[in-house]
């Protein structure tokens, strides 16, 4: 499969961004950026702050497809596993009406996942279903070489959601660094919190890196409810 076009499932988050970057390198052809916006807690997506990823999209130069499900209604869930297949629908919809409008089809799509076998196995089965190869460089590699990948590479990566014990207000709108990192694997040995956050307990947003042309700048507020917080953007703009 080595005719069409290449996709990015895109959240504008550090592991979706990384996994856009490593493609990009790689010489595929990736044409359109895919963000979800899911309405409400989702099993499957990153959830805040995404429609910044018109910004992102606009920095990097890849056209951006977007998807506006109904609410998924992922906080009464009786079965995980149909969640995630429900959740899946909408996205998979749009991908068939992309690979019939692309010149050769969709070839492969770009995934974020870290260690999710929930959601790297359906999207690889969605990819069979439409006859495309899943790029997925972050899977099973390890987090903090992932992290300092990022930084090496010249990522700027910024929290904008936490929700773990160990990490305080204090991390809201924080820049991941490596002393942020240190602090992290620190909180990993203590408290089990993922240096990547990949069990949900902290959301990022790429500011700016070596496939953005622009920086993207933001104004904000933090909500605290003294065990989770998130940044409420006020407004974004590319520098």
């Amino acid at each position: 499969m080595t005719d069409g076009a290449w996709v990015s499932l895109f959240s504008g988050g550090k592991d979706s961004s990384w996994a856009l970057y490593r493609a990009l390198e790689r010489g595929h052809p990736v044409e359109h950026l895919v963000t979800v916006h899911p309405e409400g807690d989702s099993y499957m997506y990153h959830v805040p702050a995404t429609r910044l990823a018109r910004l992102a999209a606009e920095s990097i130069g890849i056209p951006l497809v977007e998807i506006e499900p109904d609410d998924f209604e992922a906080d009464d869930v009786l079965d995980s596993g149909d969640q995630g297949d429900a959740e899946l629908e909408p996205l998979e919809a749009a991908l068939r009406e992309l690979d019939a409008e692309l010149d050769g089809g969709i070839t492969g799509v770009t995934a974020g996942a870290v260690e999710s076998e929930y959601q790297t196995t359906r999207i690889e089965s969605m990819a069979d279903r439409l006859e495309a190869n899943v790029f997925a460089p972050l899977w099973q590699e390890n987090p903090r070489d992932l992290a300092d990948a990022m930084l090496d590479a010249g990522f700027e990566i910024r929290i904008i959601r936490v929700a773990a014990y160990g990490l305080d207000e204090s991390w809201l709108g924080r820049t991941l660094d490596a002393d942020a990192l240190d602090e992290l694997e620190a909180l990993n040995d203590e408290y089990g919190v993922h240096i990547l956050g990949e069990g949900g307990e902290f959301e990022t947003l790429v500011t700016d890196g070596p496939h953005m042309d622009r920086r993207i700048e933001l104004e904000y507020e933090t909500e605290w409810d003294g065990s989770r917080g998130t940044l409420q953007i006020e407004d974004a703009w590319l520098a």
